[in-house]
C-alpha cells in the first residue's frame, strides 16, 4: 500500500506539481502531504484548525455531517492546487456528489468543517513573511447594462493587458460556470444590478478564473505574523505556503475572530505571487535569493 501511494504522489507531483517551488527537504515534504498530518500537528500546537476526518467509506462522512453539521469541504487527502477540493458543501447531495469525484484524486478523502471569510495565502520563510496574498473565485461586477457575457469578456481584456495570463486564466463560459450561474438563478445572458458582485464557480482557484490580491504585510497583525512563523517551525521547514480562512480578516489577531488552518504547502506555487489582479506586485527577489543560497536534500526525490 506504501509503494503504490508513493507511486501515485509521484505521478501527481510531476504531471501536476512542475511549476511548483522546491526548497524543502524530502522529509518535510512527506510530513506536509496529508491534510491529516496536518491536523495534528496543528492541534498538538494550539493552532485554530478545522475539525476533520480523513476516511474511505462515505458513511463516515454522513457520521461527520450528523456530528458537526453543514457546511463542510471535501478534499483528496493529497493534492495540489484545490484540485478535487469541493465548497461550500451545504447539503447531502452536494456532499455524495464531493464524494464520487474527490475519489478520482486520491484513495483517502478528508471531510472538514468550513467557515465563511476571508481566504488567505501566506508564504512565510525563515524569520519573515514572503508575501501574502487574498484568493478570490471568478467574479464579475454588475454595472446595471451589460451582461454577465459581456462583463466577463471585458475582465478578460483586462488581464490580457495586465499580462496576468498564463498563471491567472480567463473567465470562461464552461459547463461548470453554466450550473453555476444557474443554481443562483442566472445565465451568462442575465444583467446584473449596478454594484453586483456574481462569481462564476465555487471554488477558489486559478483554473477557473479565480484571482488573486496582494496584501500589504504593514496591515498585517503581529499576533498573526508570530502564529505564521510559528507554524513554519512546527514543520522545520525552510518555506511553506499557509492556507488560511479568517472570518474578518488577516489585520485583526487571529484569537480575536473565528479562523481556520486549512493546510500548508511545502511546494508553494510562487508565480501566482507575481501577477496580483489587485494590489502591488511585489519586488520578491531578495527572497529568491534567500531561498536559492539553501542547501536542498533530496529536492528531486518523492
Amino acid at each position: 500500500m506504501l509503494g503504490l501511494k508513493q507511486r501515485l504522489y509521484a505521478s501527481i507531483s510531476k504531471k501536476f506539481m512542475s511549476d511548483c517551488s522546491s526548497y524543502n527537504s524530502l522529509e518535510v515534504r512527506r510530513g506536509c502531504r496529508s491534510k491529516k498530518q496536518a491536523r495534528e500537528i496543528f492541534a498538538a500546537n494550539d493552532v485554530p484548525h478545522a475539525q476533520g476526518k480523513i476516511f474511505f467509506g462515505p458513511l463516515a462522512a454522513h457520521k461527520f455531517v450528523a456530528e458537526h453539521g453543514f457546511p463542510v469541504v471535501i478534499k483528496p487527502n493529497v493534492s495540489g492546487f484545490s484540485r478535487g477540493s469541493y465548497f461550500p458543501i451545504r447539503n447531502y447531495k452536494e456532499l455524495y456528489k464531493a464524494l464520487l469525484l474527490a475519489k478520482l484524486w486520491w484513495p483517502t478523502t478528508v471531510i472538514e468543517q468550513y467557515l465563511e471569510g476571508k481566504n488567505y495565502r501566506v508564504v512565510v520563510i525563515e524569520g519573515e513573511l514572503m508575501s501574502v496574498i487574498e484568493r478570490f473565485p471568478p467574479t464579475v461586477t454588475g454595472n446595471g447594462r451589460d451582461s454577465i457575457r459581456q462583463l466577463a469578456d471585458a475582465e478578460n481584456k483586462v488581464r490580457e493587458q495586465m499580462g496576468l495570463f498564463p498563471t491567472i486564466h480567463p473567465i470562461l463560459e464552461s459547463q461548470q460556470s453554466i450550473k453555476h450561474l444557474a443554481k443562483q438563478g442566472l445565465s451568462f445572458a442575465s444583467i446584473p444590478a449596478e454594484g453586483q458582485p456574481v462569481t462564476l464557480f465555487y471554488r477558489i482557484a486559478l483554473a477557473p478564473g479565480g484571482t488573486i490580491n496582494t496584501i500589504d504585510k504593514s496591515t498585517i497583525s503581529e499576533e498573526n505574523k508570530l502564529l505564521f512563523l510559528k507554524v513554519l517551525k512546527m514543520f522545520n521547514a525552510n518555506i511553506l505556503g499557509i492556507d488560511i480562512i479568517m472570518q474578518q480578516g488577516i489585520e485583526v489577531p487571529h484569537n480575536e475572530q473565528k479562523c481556520i488552518m486549512l493546510e500548508v504547502n511545502s511546494r508553494p506555487y510562487l508565480k501566482m505571487h507575481d501577477v496580483p489582479r489587485n494590489g502591488l506586485r511585489e519586488d520578491l527577489s531578495h527572497y529568491y535569493q534567500k531561498l536559492d543560497n539553501l542547501q536542498i536534500t533530496q529536492s528531486d526525490t518523492y
